[in-house]
Protein backbone atom coordinates (compact mmCIF):
# COMPACT_ATOMS: atom_id res chain seq x y z
CA UNK A 1 0.00 0.00 0.00
CA UNK A 2 1.51 3.14 -1.10
CA UNK A 3 1.72 5.59 1.91
CA UNK A 4 0.28 9.70 1.86
CA UNK A 5 3.66 11.13 2.08
CA UNK A 6 4.64 8.71 -0.69
CA UNK A 7 1.07 9.63 -2.74
CA UNK A 8 2.29 13.28 -2.02
CA UNK A 9 5.72 12.56 -3.23
CA UNK A 10 4.90 11.62 -6.71
CA UNK A 11 2.00 14.07 -7.18
CA UNK A 12 5.02 16.70 -6.53
CA UNK A 13 7.80 15.14 -8.60
CA UNK A 14 9.24 17.39 -11.06
CA UNK A 15 8.92 15.83 -14.20
CA UNK A 16 5.50 14.25 -13.92
CA UNK A 17 4.84 15.36 -17.64
CA UNK A 18 7.92 15.41 -20.36
CA UNK A 19 7.49 17.01 -23.34
CA UNK A 20 9.07 14.93 -26.09
CA UNK A 21 9.31 15.69 -29.73
CA UNK A 22 6.44 12.64 -30.56
CA UNK A 23 4.40 13.57 -27.58
CA UNK A 24 4.79 13.44 -24.31
CA UNK A 25 5.18 11.00 -21.08
CA UNK A 26 3.18 11.22 -18.00
CA UNK A 27 5.65 9.85 -15.15
CA UNK A 28 2.89 8.30 -12.46
CA UNK A 29 5.32 6.39 -10.01
CA UNK A 30 9.02 7.03 -9.83
CA UNK A 31 10.83 4.81 -7.09
CA UNK A 32 14.01 3.51 -6.67
CA UNK A 33 12.89 -0.20 -7.76
CA UNK A 34 10.65 0.89 -10.81
CA UNK A 35 9.69 3.54 -13.16
CA UNK A 36 5.29 4.00 -14.38
CA UNK A 37 4.69 6.14 -17.24
CA UNK A 38 2.20 6.29 -20.04
CA UNK A 39 3.93 7.35 -23.02
CA UNK A 40 0.97 9.21 -25.44
CA UNK A 41 2.67 9.35 -28.98
CA UNK A 42 0.95 11.07 -31.67
CA UNK A 43 -0.61 9.63 -34.96
CA UNK A 44 2.81 9.07 -37.37
CA UNK A 45 5.60 10.05 -34.91
CA UNK A 46 7.97 7.60 -33.45
CA UNK A 47 10.17 6.88 -30.72
CA UNK A 48 14.17 6.48 -31.42
CA UNK A 49 15.63 2.80 -32.72
CA UNK A 50 17.13 2.16 -29.17
CA UNK A 51 18.27 -0.49 -26.59
CA UNK A 52 19.27 -0.06 -23.04
CA UNK A 53 21.99 -1.54 -21.11
CA UNK A 54 19.94 -2.27 -17.81
CA UNK A 55 16.54 -1.27 -18.13
CA UNK A 56 13.90 -3.69 -18.46
CA UNK A 57 10.45 -3.00 -19.20
CA UNK A 58 7.08 -4.14 -20.14
CA UNK A 59 4.05 -2.40 -22.51
CA UNK A 60 0.78 -2.40 -22.81
CA UNK A 61 -1.36 -0.83 -25.45
CA UNK A 62 -4.22 1.43 -23.87
CA UNK A 63 -5.56 3.47 -26.58
CA UNK A 64 -4.93 3.57 -30.33
CA UNK A 65 -2.73 1.76 -32.83
CA UNK A 66 1.32 1.44 -33.06
CA UNK A 67 3.89 -0.73 -34.73
CA UNK A 68 6.46 -1.91 -32.35
CA UNK A 69 9.80 -3.26 -34.09
CA UNK A 70 11.78 -5.33 -31.35
CA UNK A 71 14.33 -7.77 -31.87
CA UNK A 72 14.18 -11.23 -31.31
CA UNK A 73 16.03 -14.02 -29.69
CA UNK A 74 18.33 -14.22 -33.10
CA UNK A 75 18.86 -10.69 -33.45
CA UNK A 76 16.07 -10.05 -36.03
CA UNK A 77 14.26 -6.99 -35.96
CA UNK A 78 10.82 -7.91 -36.34
CA UNK A 79 7.31 -5.68 -36.39
CA UNK A 80 4.72 -6.31 -34.45
CA UNK A 81 0.99 -4.49 -34.87
CA UNK A 82 0.10 -3.58 -31.30
CA UNK A 83 -3.78 -2.36 -30.21
CA UNK A 84 -5.77 -1.97 -27.30
CA UNK A 85 -4.79 -4.91 -24.70
CA UNK A 86 -1.73 -5.96 -26.39
CA UNK A 87 1.41 -6.08 -24.31
CA UNK A 88 5.33 -6.86 -24.87
CA UNK A 89 8.07 -7.11 -22.65
CA UNK A 90 11.23 -5.62 -23.81
CA UNK A 91 14.35 -7.30 -22.31
CA UNK A 92 17.71 -4.93 -21.89
CA UNK A 93 19.80 -4.96 -24.89
CA UNK A 94 16.87 -5.76 -27.21
CA UNK A 95 16.65 -2.96 -30.28
CA UNK A 96 12.99 -1.55 -30.24
CA UNK A 97 10.90 1.56 -31.67
CA UNK A 98 7.42 2.27 -31.26
CA UNK A 99 6.10 4.03 -34.01
CA UNK A 100 2.21 5.27 -33.53
CA UNK A 101 -0.32 4.58 -36.63
CA UNK A 102 -3.11 6.18 -34.00
CA UNK A 103 -2.68 8.23 -31.40
CA UNK A 104 -1.85 5.87 -28.92
CA UNK A 105 -1.24 5.72 -24.76
CA UNK A 106 0.87 3.20 -23.76
CA UNK A 107 1.29 2.26 -20.46
CA UNK A 108 5.34 1.44 -19.27
CA UNK A 109 6.26 -0.17 -16.40
CA UNK A 110 9.86 -0.63 -16.07
CA UNK A 111 13.42 -0.68 -13.61
CA UNK A 112 14.16 2.82 -12.85
CA UNK A 113 17.07 3.47 -15.55
CA UNK A 114 15.84 6.84 -17.29
CA UNK A 115 19.04 7.64 -18.40
CA UNK A 116 19.87 4.21 -19.94
CA UNK A 117 18.88 5.25 -23.81
CA UNK A 118 21.16 4.26 -26.55
CA UNK A 119 20.13 5.67 -29.55
CA UNK A 120 20.35 3.95 -32.94
CA UNK A 121 18.45 5.94 -35.00
CA UNK A 122 15.94 9.65 -34.39
CA UNK A 123 14.18 11.12 -36.84
CA UNK A 124 14.52 14.35 -34.14
CA UNK A 125 17.98 14.36 -34.71
CA UNK A 126 18.90 13.69 -30.70
CA UNK A 127 21.98 11.29 -29.74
Amino acid sequence: MITRKERIDLITAEEVRVEKPWGYELRWAITDKYLGKVLHINRGEALSLQYHNRKDESILVLTGTMVLDLEDDAGVLGHHRLGPGDSRRIYPGRRHRMTATADCDVLEVSTPDLDDVVRLEDRYGRC
